[in-house]
């Protein structure tokens, strides 16, 4: 079974930055491509980056400009990892990877927190 683990959050003064990243066992990246995702409390997790397995990337819009998503995969490990930049308050959530193109097991996730 594929298991994905993820790092990096913390807390941060709004305006800072932060690198989430994470790992996957198996070919998730060369296969599907890969993902973060968010949820907050009370909310349904939503995308906000994804990367394919060719290198196109998308970004959900209250992100673009800001965060920017890189990965790579073999058939024994996928990485992918998020550049958060100019972060706010509301990306205070628990982020996740998974991958892109279907849905895997989730992994703990990481704790972003944005407050002054």
């Amino acid at each position: 079974q594929v298991q994905m683990v993820e790092s990096g959050g913390g807390l941060v003064q709004p305006g800072g930055s932060l690198r989430l990243s994470c790992v996957a066992s198996g070919s998730v990246f060369r296969v599907y491509g890969m993902g973060w995702y968010r949820q907050v409390p009370g909310k349904e997790r939503e995308l906000v980056a994804a990367i394919s397995n060719i290198g196109t990337s998308t970004y959900t819009d209250s992100v673009k400009g800001r965060f920017t998503i890189s990965g790579a995969g073999d058939n024994a490990k996928s990485t992918v990892y998020l550049q958060m930049n100019s972060l706010k308050p509301e990306d205070t959530a628990v982020y996740y990877c998974n991958a892109y193109t279907t849905r895997l097991a989730w992994g703990p996730g990481t704790q972003v927190t944005v407050s002054s």
